[in-house]
Parts: C-alpha cells; sequence; structure tokens
C-alpha cells in the first residue's frame, strides 16, 4: 500500500467499516493478504469495531480454505482483548474440522459452555459435519445420541451431513435406518437426504431398492430433483438396464426437470460401455438439439465406446469434432486414444498421439505410459517398452502393478520365464503388490514352458496364504495340467475349485473335454459334455 494511501486511511477510518466486505470474495488470489490488511486497519482504529466486523473478514477466510489464517487472526483478536462471540467460535470449529483436530474443535466447544454461551445447531452440525469428514462416523452417530439424550434438536441439515457420512463410508443400511428413525418425530425429511440414499443404493447396484425409494418420496410430495435421475439413470446404466435409463431420461422431461450435461454423459457412457455406441450418438444428438453443450467428459465417453468395438478412426473423428467445437482433449482423451490403438496393435499412431501430448504440455499419466508400454510388448517391441519405463522414471510418474504385467506377459510369451520371475521379485521390492492377473501370467508361463512342477508351487503358495483365486487361474492350471495329458488330475482340480466356491465356466470344461476325446476316455468326456449342457454353457460344439 502507497504511503499516501496508508495516511488517507487513518484519517478516515470510518470508510473501513463502510467498505463490502464482498469485495473480499472477488479475487480469491488476493484474499489473505487483503483480509489481514483489513483486519490490521480495524485493530488500529481509535474505535475498535464490534466484533461482528472481525467476524466478516473470518468468514470469507473459511469459505476459501484459508483456515490456518482464520484461526491466527482470531487468537490476535483475543491478544488484543476482543473478545469472540458465538459466531467467531463456530468459525473456529469449523476450521479445526477441516484441518482435522477435532479434539481441538470439542475443546472450543468446551470453551463456549465455559463463557456462558449457548451453542446452537450451527455448533453441533459443524462438529457432525468434521467427524464425517474425518472419518469419525460412528463417533459422529454417538455425539448425535448424546446430544438427543441431553434434549437438543438438530435440523434437516444436521442429519443430511449425517446420512451422507453413513453412505460415504459403504454404511447405506444405516443411512436408511436413520431416515427411518427421524421421519415424523425429529425433522421432515427433505429431498437432500432422499437424494442421498437413492444415489448410494445405485452404486450399490440396489437399483429396485433405489426405485422404490424414489417412489416413496414422490407418494410423501418430495419433489425429485435433476440429482434425484442423475443417481437413478446412473444405477440402471451400470446394471445394463440401459431402457430403464432411458425411460427415466423421458420422465424427466415430462417433470419438467431439465437433464444437464451430466445427466446426458451418465446415459452416454451407460450405452458406450454395452458397445451400443449408435444409440450413445442418438442420446447426443438429442442432447445438442436441447442446447445442452457436451463438456470433455461426453466426448471422452463416446471415443471409449468407439474404442472399446475397435472403431478407433471413428473414436478419432470424435477426438477431431471436440477439438473443433472448442472442447479440449485432456489426458484422459488422449490415455483412450493411445489405448485404442495399441489394442488394434496402431502402436505407430499411438506414439504419435503420444509426442502430441508433449507439444500441448499435456503430462502423461501412468495410464498413458502403461498402455503404450503394453501396446509395445503386444508387437514384440520390448526393448522399446523398457526405454519408455525408463523414460517413465526419469519424468517422476511410477510404474505401477498394471506396468509390469505388459513387461511379465511379454517375458512370458516369448519364453523368458526366468527373467519374468526374476523382475516380479524386483517389482515385489519396490513396495508393488501383484495382483492375481501378475501370477496368472507367471502360472500359464510357467506351464507353457514345461515347467509344470513350479506352476503347481505357486499355485499351491497362492492357495496357502489365502489368495481368493478366480476361474482364470484354475483355468490356466487345470490347462496345464490337460497339456501333460494329467485329465484325473485335471478332473480332481475341477472338483476342488468348485469346493473352494470358484464356480467353473465354459474354458474349463471345454479344456478338459478336449484331452479326454485325446485319450479315447470317451465316456468321462461324454459326462462332462452333459454336465455342460445342464448348466446352458455348451455355446458350439468342441472341436
Amino acid at each position: 500500500m502507497s504511503v499516501l494511501r496508508y495516511r488517507w486511511f487513518h484519517r478516515n477510518p470510518t470508510f473501513l467499516l463502510a467498505m463490502p466486505f464482498s469485495s473480499l470474495h472477488s479475487h480469491s488470489h488476493s484474499l489473505p493478504n487483503d483480509a489481514v490488511c483489513l483486519f490490521n486497519r480495524l485493530l488500529q482504529m481509535r474505535h475498535t469495531p464490534s466484533i461482528i466486523e472481525f467476524n466478516k473478514i473470518l468468514t470469507p477466510l473459511v469459505k476459501t480454505k484459508h483456515y490456518s489464517i482464520a484461526i491466527s487472526l482470531s487468537h490476535q483478536m483475543e491478544f488484543r482483548g476482543i473478545m469472540p462471540d458465538i459466531v467467531t467460535l463456530n468459525i473456529l470449529i469449523n476450521c479445526y474440522c477441516h484441518l482435522g483436530q477435532m479434539s481441538v474443535a470439542f475443546s472450543v466447544l468446551a470453551k463456549i459452555l465455559k463463557r456462558g454461551y449457548k451453542p446452537n445447531t450451527i455448533t453441533f452440525t459443524t462438529l457432525i459435519k468434521g467427524l464425517c469428514l474425518n472419518d469419525q462416523v460412528k463417533r459422529a452417530l454417538q455425539f448425535h445420541d448424546e446430544l438427543l439424550a441431553q434434549g437438543i434438536q438438530l435440523n434437516q441439515v444436521s442429519y443430511g451431513i449425517l446420512i451422507n457420512g453413513l453412505c460415504k463410508v459403504g454404511q447405506t443400511r444405516a443411512a436408511l435406518r436413520l431416515l427411518r428413525q427421524i421421519e415424523g418425530k425429529l425433522v421432515q425429511p427433505n429431498v437432500v437426504m432422499y437424494n442421498t440414499i437413492i444415489d448410494s443404493l445405485c452404486k450399490d447396484k440396489l437399483v429396485s431398492e433405489a426405485c422404490d425409494l424414489y417412489s416413496e418420496m414422490v407418494l410423501k410430495r418430495i419433489s425429485p430433483t435433476v440429482v434425484t435421475f442423475n443417481a437413478l439413470i446412473y444405477g440402471f446404466c451400470i446394471v445394463g438396464q440401459l431402457k430403464e435409463a432411458v425411460g427415466l431420461l423421458n420422465e424427466m422431461v415430462l417433470k419438467n426437470i431439465n437433464p444437464i450435461v451430466n445427466t446426458f454423459t451418465i446415459l452416454v457412457d451407460g450405452l458406450c460401455k454395452e458397445g451400443k455406441v449408435k444409440e450413445a450418438k442418438n442420446v447426443l444428438a438429442v442432447m445438442m438439439k436441447e442446447g445442452v453443450k457436451p463438456d470433455i467428459f461426453t466426448y471422452n465417453s463416446i471415443m471409449d465406446g468407439y474404442c472399446l468395438v475397435k472403431k478407433v478412426n471413428q473414436a478419432k473423428d470424435e477426438f477431431n469434432s471436440m477439438t473443433q467445437r472448442g472442447v479440449a482433449p485432456d489426458v484422459c482423451s488422449y490415455n483412450i486414444m493411445i489405448n485404442g490403438c495399441c489394442k488394434i496393435r496402431m502402436v505407430h499412431d499411438a506414439l504419435d498421439l503420444f509426442e502430441e501430448m508433449h507439444s500441448k504440455n499435456l503430462i502423461p499419466d501412468t495410464v498413458t505410459y502403461s498402455c503404450l508400454i503394453d501396446g509395445l510388448c503386444k508387437v514384440g517391441r520390448i526393448s522399446c517398452a523398457w526405454e519408455l519405463v525408463g523414460k517413465m522414471h526419469d519424468r517422476g510418474q511410477q510404474a505401477d502393478v498394471i506396468t509390469y504385467n505388459s513387461l511379465l506377459d511379454a517375458l512370458c510369451k516369448n519364453h523368458h520365464v526366468d527373467k519374468a520371475i526374476a523382475l516380479l521379485e524386483r517389482v515385489k521390492d519396490k513396495g508393488i503388490q501383484p495382483d492375481m492377473y501378475t501370477y496368472n501370467i507367471i502360472i500359464d508361463g510357467l506351464c507353457k514352458s514345461g515347467r509344470l512342477k513350479d506352476a503347481q508351487e505357486v499355485f499351491q503358495d497362492l492357495l496357502i496364504k489365502g489368495y481368493r483365486l478366480n476361474v482364470v487361474t484354475y483355468n490356466i492350471m487345470i490347462n496345464g495340467l490337460c497339456i501333460e495329458g494329467l485329465s484325473d488330475e485335471a478332473l480332481a482340480l475341477l472338483s476342488k475349485m468348485e469346493d473352494n466356491g470358484c464356480v467353473s465356466d465354459a474354458i474349463t470344461y471345454e479344456t478338459i473335454i478336449r484331452v479326454l476325446f485325446r485319450k479315447n476316455e470317451n465316456d468321462k468326456a461324454q459326462k462332462l459334455l452333459h454336465e455342460m449342457i445342464a448348466r446352458g454353457l455348451l455355446k458350439s460344439e468342441v472341436k
């Protein structure tokens, strides 16, 4: 501040109180400095302003997440003899909650009581929210129960936060029980509470229950919002009920609830994941006709859909189209295109896209490198893949289990199983945990290299360590036994896998049936064929 301005402020102290405090919100990057300057000016005034004026400075600081500065200023106030009121102390509680200092937040509650102030709903709701934010939902519920026992009433916001906290930690049933507990007794449930539970049920794929709750809220004359429909449409999409999802979109329009970009994108993404790109394009056309502009997520979903059905050229058209419409591709867009190209062995095109990212100052992430490394491995350019791993490390991107799985797979397929096993040990030493796909690669590599005994040792070690083996792992091991003509051992493993709760599939049966026919054990083969038919697994003749 210039000397002239400084003098002007001190000659006109009443100007400070006339200043619009909302101006602190206008430039968030300069807010902390502006707030501190204004705070200091208030302290230097001949007649110290009321606490209300100081609270007006603290509030925007908290809204813009400058919690430590707000705490520091409040401490300075007390040091200067300016006593906080209930609003100040509520602001302080909020700051400590967001900083994860819940014990200090509760000590401020004790301070409120000690000073004879009466804590209000904002005080208690802030503490409940703080507990939920800091993964202490159980403690939040206990605190709620303690408040009720003392005859303290909470409001819709308080219960909305509690219900959201329960849903966030996967306790949807507990959230629903809380809704039942409060309705008609404590507070009236609102659309926010219903939306939160509906959304959580849909994410848990309990779409039927979510629909029942939706019907209930409509019967209670609680009007659904675009959030309600977005949750339900997403739920129907992830369980593959796309017809119902489209039906909900139509229902929205009939209820005069305008779909937003997120609504259309959820539906587009759902259709694309099922390979229904043509239908997704129709939704995109409707979206644009309604004046809703597709965003980066919409275009990424369409491109991913095309890549999924191996129509990479159409995905490229969408990639170019979004750029022409003013939507800049992001790292995810390039990852989708690079992965799509690699899946159909257009690795040269993928590498061109990789270079294009650099020219546009987009930083490739672990997914980008992993897709490229996998593509290079698939076309046998393993040395190039290793070079890329080096570049990845040099540029600060850490390889993950997916990256290394591609390299392990390439080594095994090129009969370098010992090198693959050595790499696996190095991966473990880096603190990267192998997944089931990693072990499947190693077991398959050992089996196909004629090292059945080593494969069996790895397989048994996984069982002993309590790994939940899937049908793919069992199929690999059964195939290894069949390669060696050990049909009895293969049948024994089939029986064992089902005892362990792993359901066999068509590949399991076909693998064993082939070796049985090859060994002229036709009766056993016919028996398995009948089992396949009974289970509905026989889709084509076993050759």
